[in-house]
Formats: C-alpha cells, sequence, structure tokens
C-alpha cells in the first residue's frame, strides 16, 4: 500500500491489471523510480508530474502515471564475506556487519529484506521477509568464509531479488574485487538492464571500481566507495533514507510494438534548477 502520493486512476488500474511491471515484459505501462537529489545530495521532496520530463529513445512520452511517497521494499543485502574481507583481524568484515545491522534497523517495518553471504558462492542465509530480527541473527553469524566471484554472486542475487513484488533493491557491501567469476563485467552490466532492480554497489577500498559505477548507472542505482569502514554506517542509512524518497513513473510508449525484443533508452529529466536525478538508463521491451 502506499503511504502517501497522488496516484493517477490509470496507474490504479495498472497495479489492479499487472501488480509490478517488469522491464522485460510486454506490459504497456513502463514503471521508472526516479532519485532526484540537491547538490548536498540530500533528498528532494514534494515534486509533481509537472516537474518531470520523460523520453524514450529521444522521443517525449506523456507521464501517465506518478506517484511520490514511500513505497512498500523488496532487497537483497549482499554481504561479501571473503577472506579479503577479514583482514586487519576482521575489523572490515565486523564494519560491514555493522553497517549492515544499521541499513537493516532503517527500514520500515513492512519492508522486506533477504541477507546473501558471498564467499565461494551465494548462499541466501536469511529468506526475503518483513522479519528483521532474523536478518539481524543472519548478519551476526556471518564470518570470513572463501574467495569472492563477485559477479556470479551479483547474478544470482539479483535473480533472486526480481521475483519479489514491488520495488526492489540490491544492496551491496564488497571490497570490489571479482575472482574467478564465469560472469564478466559485461555480462553482468546486461544483466542488470534485463532486470528492474535498483542496485547500490558500495566499495570498502580506495577508488570505486568502474564496473560499480556502471552498474548503477544502468539500474538508476548509485554508487559508493568508503576508504574508511567506520563510515560504512553512515552510507547504508543514506540508502535507506533515498529509497524512501523515490517518485514512480509510469508511461504508455509512443510507439508501435516491435516483433522482436528490443533496447529502450530512457531520460528523465527535472524542471529544477540545481538538482540532480537518477533513474535506469533504458528497458528491454517488445
Amino acid at each position: 500500500m502506499l503511504l502517501e502520493g497522488a496516484i493517477v486512476p490509470l496507474f490504479a488500474l495498472a497495479l489492479l491489471a499487472a501488480p509490478y511491471a517488469q522491464f522485460t515484459s510486454d506490459v504497456n505501462l513502463v514503471e521508472v523510480y526516479a532519485t532526484v537529489t540537491d547538490r548536498q545530495g540530500g533528498p528532494v521532496t514534494g515534486l509533481t508530474a509537472a516537474d518531470f520530463r520523460v523520453s524514450e529513445d529521444g522521443s517525449p512520452q506523456a507521464i501517465t502515471a506518478f506517484a511520490a511517497g514511500e513505497f512498500p521494499l523488496a532487497v537483497a543485502l549482499g554481504l561479501d564475506r571473503s577472506f579479503s574481507m577479514s583482514g586487519e583481524r576482521g575489523a572490515r568484515l565486523n564494519m560491514a556487519k555493522s553497517a549492515a545491522r544499521a541499513f537493516v534497523g532503517a527500514l520500515k517495518p513492512w519492508d522486506q529484506v533477504m541477507v546473501i553471504a558471498i564467499g565461494s558462492d551465494a548462499s541466501v542465509v536469511a529468506p526475503l521477509s518483513a522479519d528483521h530480527a532474523a536478518a539481524l541473527a543472519a548478519i551476526d553469524r556471518l564470518d570470513a568464509w572463501g574467495t569472492t566471484p563477485l559477479y556470479d554472486a551479483m547474478v544470482a542475487a539479483l535473480d533472486t531479488i526480481q521475483s519479489a513484488k514491488g520495488r526492489r533493491a540490491l544492496v551491496l557491501l564488497s571490497d570490489g574485487t571479482d575472482r574467478y567469476s564465469d560472469t564478466s563485467a559485461a555480462q553482468l552490466i546486461d544483466r542488470v538492464r534485463r532486470h528492474d532492480v535498483l542496485v547500490y554497489p558500495v566499495a570498502i577500498a580506495p577508488a570505486r571500481p568502474p564496473v560499480f559505477a556502471e552498474l548503477a548507472t544502468a539500474s538508476g542505482g548509485r554508487s559508493f566507495f568508503v576508504k574508511d569502514p567506520r563510515d560504512l554506517s553512515s552510507t547504508l542509512t543514506a540508502i535507506a533514507r533515498e529509497l524512501r524518497s523515490q517518485y514512480l513513473l509510469g508511461y504508455v510508449p509512443a510507439r508501435p510494438r516491435a516483433e522482436q525484443a528490443s533496447w529502450h533508452s530512457i531520460d528523465v529529466a527535472v524542471s529544477r534548477p540545481g538538482v540532480l536525478v537518477r533513474a535506469r538508463d533504458g528497458y528491454f521491451s517488445w
């Protein structure tokens, strides 16, 4: 249930007919989550549909569905627990676990969260649920194990959270180093574009891995790098706050139906100076 904001009638009908349209489906209504921030990175609230401009493949689209406010969230929280995270007597992993707990604590009671442990494989240690206590307990039990096939693990996490209803997100805590994945960086980005999941990769490293920035751009999420692990908790809390302050835009593409699946670029702009808007850069559809 949406807690606040205005929803036009078409959007209400769309929810009844197809509750959560996928970006790779043949549902006519395309849904785009947009995040608007000020120069300091804080969320900008109070916008209306009239403030937004949406284009698909360079052609302006009429926004026929709009919602603002807090949306139910289904989030996969991925924690890199590989041995590379266990340096300095486990301090890096322990701080990542503390940040993960802060993120869960910042969620609303109705938000669903799952915890995925990333070592030599990706294991769901807490299934998707609004039982936050179970998620916290699973985080507490994590210890260092394995190498880091990070790209393979992210594909598994995307596939797992994609089936959830509502707004979906993947929040990843890692040193950003991939080891022994069968999935390449290019293949991972392509998979993100074929899912409807906001990706928030957080690198605990001196620099942001280029693939993290590309994943965030492709999905409409945001990437971070944290040099000092002590800053992780505030970073994760900021991500939780951002996920609560998004806008949902919907439009019916002004183009004929294609004979085969194809890529369609999306551009979202806001007619207000001094703000930054982020949204996924496109989708595959018929």
